[in-house]
């Protein structure tokens, strides 16, 4: 057998009834040699690779659905199909899968799906019991039609059977000529029954019934079949809202027919499925399916066929940003854009791709710029919705739009800025729209999706632009709703107090919590930029001003924006909020909760709790000092003392630390010195220690020093009157008494030393008699540091605590 190649895309039906695109390729039908068999293989077009290979079994069920589908089912919940770009090819492929399993191409499925169970009932059916008689098409046996068609519905066999006899003979158009004889003759009773034989036919699920059902001749009395429900007092007006409430508007004109008749299609079968139809019991889910799949089908046909008529979209495009158009065209062609962007979501991403860079290419950014700052609520709302595809698509992209942009004197223009104000003046007591577009500048701002290696210099770049352009622009809110630098003085005297210029009303609260919330998440993501413009405009404790407003859930925003910085641990913050005070907001919201066991209460025992666990010294010893004496009564909760014994524990380490820092620097001295004590010869002369640290052997010492002064009297030296000779003596004796001992060093003339013969000598010969030296004490003594214990008991005194008003 030869193989056929033709264009296809290749779909999978996911977990929510979904087709996946798989990606597009040339099929062709071949023996594969490991299948042992006629098999479908499907090769990329962009590599080659294999994207399907599948063997056309006797026993499959396969359909050719709207002349350019075949679908088929090749294990439990697992669905395929392939979209041809021809019709021709469509059918070359079908004929090649007939042949296989000894079929007539003309019909629309190759077999019967049958379970095991119905599969043994039918080998013992009789031949004649395989096909399904329908009654005479009459007004007298549409009960009998209703009661076949619903009877049915259980069994897969007979469905595909009933489905089959219907579409022999032209008997769904027959049906429908009786509907509109029953509705002229205004016969209930027979619209009942058409409405149950109807909808069983849609139930059905088969997709060459669906192609007469909604074509243009028949759709219309589909609808008003499905108006006469049996459990409803009056029908529904379907058709009314359909035809004369539901108008379709070109924007543009639609030259090409089929395109439009295929729009008019679409919307309608769409408002069958979510309207008409009540909504599937778990047992009827599935039967709807392939009416799904009609309906995802269609929509990318529509969107591929608007895609590639690039005369259409550019037109649109030109009279959207024309200054000449009048506001309800425009309005017409943003709510057109929004239902194709709508449409887009039923493609797969390699596809969305494509749409998304057609309509950057033509200029959607910059007309959604325009039309995002006009007056019109739904032209905005649209422009909103727009915009919205465009970033969950592809933040990159609207980002390097961003900073492309000229820079004007007027950041007012800036696309980002256009959507920062209509978040900040959205007019919808909920704030939906502001929501939603704090979300988005969320994604923009989010370094996550800036990690893409072919752009390395993107998270910085943009971030600097942001902070630049853009932020002051977001925090105007905030900073008018809080007191200004001039009434920092209230500040300090405890009466802060919210701007009466922006009242503290619910809407206003809500906003400032939407932009709290943005910045408590740059806190956590930008690091330096957000540091640094927290620093510059002293932040914080704007924010902190919000404790005290009368909505709880903003002051808990504040509380978890300091919370949020402090959980940084960067001591660059916690000298910041030391320096600042800005722990005294936070505590006096703690002692004005009172007892009341709440959130807030929770909220702000938590981060002292964060303090103490994590052992933030700077911020521990700042609250002891300062805040002590008012939580100290707080007892509920161990936090306040463990905070305390923090600081004790702190306190003594750094006592410790100076005490061994002082006997180390001693001993030093006292090496060096011995060091020094060795003469040439290497005898060493016996060193002296201070009397209270030696007292046994001080004495001994003293004597003997004392006889060999006496001995080398009468050679020893005279003090000249340059100073050649001299050394002084300190011990902790002189200390009490008042002498520092810090001349305890022995002192030469740098032009003298004594010679080996007690005479004087020359400056240029060098010591040979060695100089009797002692030993050196602390720059610092205590009179009463009796011994090492008594150093290690000690402490210092510790800084009397300050309250904060």
């Amino acid at each position: 057998m030869s193989d056929t190649r033709r264009r296809v895309k290749v779909y999978t039906l996911n977990e929510d009834r979904q087709w996946d695109d798989r990606g597009t390729g040339h099929v062709s039908s071949t023996f594969v040699e490991r299948l042992k068999g006629i098999s479908l293989l499907v090769r990329a077009e962009s590599d080659g690779s294999l994207l399907l290979e599948s063997k056309i079994s006797p026993n499959t069920a396969y359909q050719k659905q709207q002349d350019t589908l075949i679908v088929w089912s090749e294990a439990e919940n697992y669905d395929l199909a392939l979209s041809f770009q021809e019709k021709a090819g469509c059918d070359e492929i079908w004929e090649k899968i007939c042949q296989v399993q000894g079929k007539d191409p003309a019909l629309e499925i190759t077999q019967d799906p049958i379970d095991e169970s119905e599969e043994e009932r039918f080998e013992e059916m009789p031949e004649t019991s395989h096909l399904v008689e329908l009654p005479p098409c009459e007004l007298a046996r549409l009960e009998e039609i209703a009661d076949l068609v619903t009877s049915v519905l259980s069994s897969p066999i007979r469905r595909e059977k009933l489905a089959l006899a219907l579409m022999s003979e032209g008997y769904m158009k027959k049906l429908l000529q009786l509907f509109q004889v029953c509705e002229d003759l205004d016969n209930r009773e027979g619209l009942h029954h058409l409405y149950e034989i109807i909808r069983g036919v849609l139930f059905l699920n088969k997709a060459a019934l669906f192609e007469v059902m909604f074509s243009d001749d028949c759709i219309m009395d589909v609808v008003g079949c499905l108006e006469f429900d049996p459990s409803l007092v009056q029908p529904k007006k379907h058709r009314e809202f359909l035809t004369k409430t539901a108008k379709f508007k070109e924007v543009i004109p639609i030259t090409d027919s089929e395109l439009r008749q295929k729009i008019h299609q679409t919307y309608r079968v769409q408002y069958i499925q979510d309207i008409i139809l009540p909504t599937p019991s778990v047992f009827e889910e599935n039967f709807l399916s392939t009416l799904t799949s009609f309906i995802f089908f269609n929509k990318v046909e529509i969107v591929s066929m608007l895609q590639e008529d690039e005369k259409f979209l550019t037109e649109v495009f030109a009279q959207l940003t024309d200054e000449a158009t009048d506001d309800g065209k425009r309005r017409e062609l943003v709510n057109f854009f929004k239902e194709f962007c709508a449409f887009s979501q039923t493609l797969q991403p390699q596809n969305r791709d494509a749409f998304f860079k057609t309509l950057a290419n033509l200029g959607i950014l910059p007309a959604l710029e325009i039309v995002m700052g006009m007056d019109d609520l739904q032209v905005r709302a649209a422009a909103t919705d727009i915009f919205s595809y465009l970033v969950e698509f592809s933040p990159s992209m609207v980002r390097e739009f961003v900073m492309q942009e000229p820079q004007q004197t007027d950041d007012d223009v800036l696309l980002i800025n256009v959507v920062i104000k209509q978040m900040i003046c959205d007019s919808d007591p909920e704030l939906g729209g502001a929501v939603q577009l704090m979300g988005l500048l969320r994604t923009l701002i989010d370094p996550e999706n800036m990690l893409a290696p072919t752009n390395k210099t993107e998270k910085t770049e943009f971030l600097s632009f942001f902070y630049k352009y853009c932020m002051q622009v977001l925090t105007v809110p905030l900073l008018a709703s809080t007191v200004d630098e001039k009434n920092c003085k209230d500040l300090q005297e405890g009466s802060t107090k919210i701007n009466p210029v922006c009242p503290d009303n619910f809407q206003t609260a809500q906003l400032l919590a939407l932009i709290l919330e943005l910045l408590t998440f740059c806190v956590e993501h930008h690091t330096y930029h957000i540091k640094t413009y927290i620093m510059n405009k002293d932040l914080l404790r704007r924010v902190l001003v919000l404790m005290n407003s009368k909505h709880t859930f903003l002051a808990l925003c504040a509380l978890r924006f300091m919370r949020r910085i402090i959980g940084q641990k960067d001591e660059y913050y916690n000298r910041y909020i030391v320096k600042g005070n800005l722990f005294e907001p936070v505590i006096n919201t703690l002692l004005d909760n009172g007892t009341r066991y709440n959130l807030l209460n929770s909220a702000i025992i938590e981060l002292f709790e964060f303090i103490k666990v994590e052992d933030i010294k700077s911020l521990i010893a700042h609250i002891i000092d300062n805040y002590y004496k008012a939580l100290e009564s707080i007892e509920y909760v161990q936090t306040f003392k463990g905070l305390k014994g923090r600081y004790e524990q702190e306190k003594d380490r750094q006592t410790l630390r100076l005490n061994r820092y002082r006997r180390d620097a001693r001993t030093l001295d006292e090496d060096e010195d011995e060091e020094m004590w060795f003469n040439e010869d290497g005898e060493a002369i016996e060193k002296s220690r201070p009397e209270e640290e030696f007292p046994e052997s001080y004495g001994k010492y003293m004597e003997a020093k004392k006889v060999k002064e006496s001995d080398n009297k009468e050679n020893f030296p005279k003090r000249t009157p340059t100073g050649s000779f001299k050394f002084t003596f300190s011990h902790s004796a002189g200390a009490a008494n008042g002498t520092n001992g810090a001349n305890c060093k022995p002192a030469t003339s740098p032009t003298s030393a004594a010679s080996p013969n007690g005479s004087p000598a020359k400056s240029a010969t060098p010591p040979a008699t060695p100089v009797v030296k002692t030993a050196m004490v602390g720059l610092v003594d205590y009179p009463d540091d009796e011994d090492e214990d008594d150093e290690d008991e000690e402490q210092s005194p510790r800084k009397r605590p300050r309250l904060g008003s």
